[in-house]
C-alpha cells in the first residue's frame, strides 16, 4: 500500500497492511535536528519568517527527506500567511493580532485585536489568498504526489479567536457576560475556514485537521454546555463542509476530552489526535470505549518519554500502543502532540522504526504483536 492509502484506510476503521506513521506537526529546529541525520544541506536554526528564500527552501526539502526516507505515511501542511515585522521579537498577522515569536515552537498572542465589542464594528478578517495561504500544500503535492496522505491543518472556532482575536480569559468570560460577541467571533473566523476548506479541497488534500484546543490536563477548559453552545455549531460547520468536499477530517486538541467526548463523537469526526496521556486520554480505555466510531491518532508521550526515555522505552511504548489500539484498524502511530525541538531525534527515529515493525497486521495474531519481535 501507498502511504496515501495506508491513512486513508485506516481512517475509515480498517485494517492497512501495516500501522500507518504520521507526524503531526514539526517546527524549524525539529527539521534541522532531525534532517541531520539525512543530509547536510541545512539552514541554521531560526524562524522560517526571517529565513532567506535559499534557507527556506532547503528547510521544505529536509522535511520531504525526512517524510520519504522514513516512509511516513502522510505530511501536514498549514496557512502560510504574510508577517508585518514590528521589531525582532515581535510581528503582525494577518489577523491584526501583535504575536511575540516563540524560538521553541508557536508565537504568543501579544495584544489582539478585538480588546472590545467596538472594535468588531468596523473590522474586516482576511481572505483566503490560495497562491499565498496554500503555498506549503502546492509544494509538498508537487513533490510528494499522491504517495503520501496530505493533511492540511486550520484552526478551529475557539483556537482561532484567542490565538488571533480576542484574549482568551476575555473569550471565556464573553461566554457568560457577552454570549453575542462570542458567536460574532465565532462566525467570522468560521466564515474564513469554510472558505479555506473549498480552497484546501481543490488544492487536492485529504484531510483537514481541525485544531481546536479545549482541554487541560485535568477537564476541558470550558463546560460541557458551553462547548455544546459556543463551540459545537461552528466546528460542526467545518466537519459538515469538509465531508460534503470529500476530505475525510479530524480533530486535534491536547488534555481531557473525556467531559466532551460523546460530543464530539456526535459531531461526525473520522479522526482523534493526539490523546495525550497527561490528559487521561489511555490510549486502551479510548479504544473501548469508541475505536469501531473513530480512527485514534497519537498517544506516544512527547512530554517526557520522547525527550528523556531511551530508544528501548519508545520501542516498548509503540508496541504497547499498537496492542492497545490497532487491532481491527483505525489507528494511526505518532506523537501526543507536535515533534517539537525538545524530542530527542533518536528517540522520533526509534518510534517510526518500531511502527513499521511491529505494525504489521500479519503479525498480529492471538499471541500479539510482541509475537513479531522476532521479524
Amino acid at each position: 500500500m501507498t502511504g496515501r492509502e495506508r491513512i486513508l484506510t485506516a481512517l475509515e476503521l480498517r485494517e492497512p497492511d501495516r500501522v500507518p506513521v504520521w507526524v503531526h506537526a514539526m517546527n524549524e529546529a525539529s527539521i534541522i535536528n532531525i534532517g541531520r541525520h539525512f543530509t547536510a544541506e541545512l539552514p541554521e536554526i531560526k524562524a522560517v519568517s526571517v529565513m532567506e528564500i535559499e534557507e527556506q527552501l532547503q528547510l521544505m526539502n529536509a522535511l520531504y527527506l525526512i517524510h520519504e526516507e522514513l516512509e511516513i505515511d502522510g505530511i501536514t501542511s498549514l496557512v502560510l500567511a504574510k508577517e508585518v515585522d514590528i521589531d525582532e521579537k515581535c510581528y503582525r498577522d494577518e489577523w491584526g493580532a501583535i504575536q511575540q515569536r516563540n524560538p521553541y515552537g508557536l508565537a504568543y498572542p501579544m495584544h489582539p485585536p478585538i480588546r472590545s465589542p467596538d472594535d468588531l464594528k468596523n473590522y474586516e478578517r482576511p481572505r483566503i489568498n490560495r497562491d499565498e495561504h496554500l503555498f506549503l500544500l502546492e509544494m509538498a503535492r508537487a513533490k510528494l504526489q499522491d504517495r503520501l496522505a496530505h493533511f492540511f491543518m486550520i484552526t478551529g472556532a475557539f483556537s482561532q479567536t484567542f490565538e488571533n482575536l480576542r484574549e482568551m480569559s476575555l473569550l471565556l468570560m464573553d461566554m457568560i457576560d457577552n454570549p453575542d460577541l462570542v458567536h460574532k467571533l465565532f462566525r467570522l473566523t468560521t466564515d474564513y475556514n469554510l472558505e479555506l476548506i473549498d480552497a484546501v479541497a481543490d488544492a487536492g488534500a485529504d484531510v483537514i485537521i481541525v485544531e481546536d484546543d479545549l482541554a487541560h490536563n485535568r477537564s476541558t477548559i470550558m463546560s460541557p454546555a458551553q462547548f455544546d453552545e459556543f463551540i459545537r455549531p461552528y466546528n460542526q460547520e467545518l466537519v459538515n463542509r469538509a465531508r460534503e468536499r470529500g476530505l475525510k477530517v479530524i480533530h486535534h486538541s491536547d488534555g481531557n476530552l473525556w467531559p466532551i467526548l460523546d460530543s464530539m463523537l456526535e459531531m461526525g469526526y473520522d479522526g482523534l489526535n493526539p490523546l495525550q496521556p497527561q490528559g487521561g486520554m489511555d490510549l486502551k480505555k479510548v479504544k473501548d470505549y469508541c475505536g469501531d466510531k473513530i480512527c485514534l491518532l497519537g498517544n506516544i508521550d512527547c512530554s517526557h518519554l520522547l525527550c528523556f526515555g531511551s530508544t528501548a522505552e519508545v520501542e516498548e511504548a509503540v508496541i504497547k500502543a499498537i496492542e492497545d489500539a490497532a487491532p481491527g484498524g483505525g489507528y494511526i502511530i505518532c506523537s501526543s502532540n507536535t515533534i517539537h525541538p525538545g524530542v530527542k531525534p533518536e528517540n522520533f527515529l526509534a518510534m517510526v522504526k518500531a511502527a513499521k515493525k511491529y505494525g504489521k497486521y500479519e503479525h498480529m495474531g492471538t499471541e500479539g504483536t510482541r509475537s513479531g519481535r522476532s521479524s
